[in-house]
């Protein structure tokens, strides 16, 4: 499988303006510039994106995991917070709330574990992964 996106800019860093397109077109012409990226302005960034990234391959990961072992996740939720400093990503923290019915603590916790490890994302990133998760039957 291979997917594509496409990145557009015009002008210089800071004054500049560009936009995000995706194959899928879920992103098509999603504008970003140096003021969504490093300041609050509406649009997005990378960083964003890549925590997007990260929280839906982890949660499709986990949920691959839970049922591989006979559970049915009712709800996982998961938020990436995406650190950036001094031009590298340093981190990814994920925090999961998840409500899995008939799951035991210690196997959740392994799982997730494995999932946190293993999904295409976190391979992909070379930073640390940090993780907290809440589990309700």
């Amino acid at each position: 499988m291979k997917r594509k996106a496409t990145a557009v800019w015009n002008g210089t860093l800071k004054e500049g303006k560009g936009n995000l397109s995706t194959q899928s077109e879920v992103l098509n012409k999603t504008p970003y510039s140096f003021n969504t990226r490093f300041e609050n302005e509406k649009g997005t960034n990378p960083e964003e994106l890549v925590g997007a990234a990260h929280a839906g391959c982890f949660t499709m990961q986990l949920s691959a995991n839970l049922s591989k072992e006979g559970f049915s996740p009712v709800t996982l939720e998961t938020e990436a917070t995406i650190t950036l400093e001094d031009g590298s990503i340093t981190k990814s923290h994920l925090v999961l709330k998840a409500k899995v019915p008939g799951v035991s603590q210690e196997k959740f916790e392994e799982l997730v574990k494995h999932a946190k490890e293993n999904c295409p994302i976190s391979k992909l990133l070379n930073t640390e992964i940090s993780l907290e998760s809440t589990l309700n039957g």
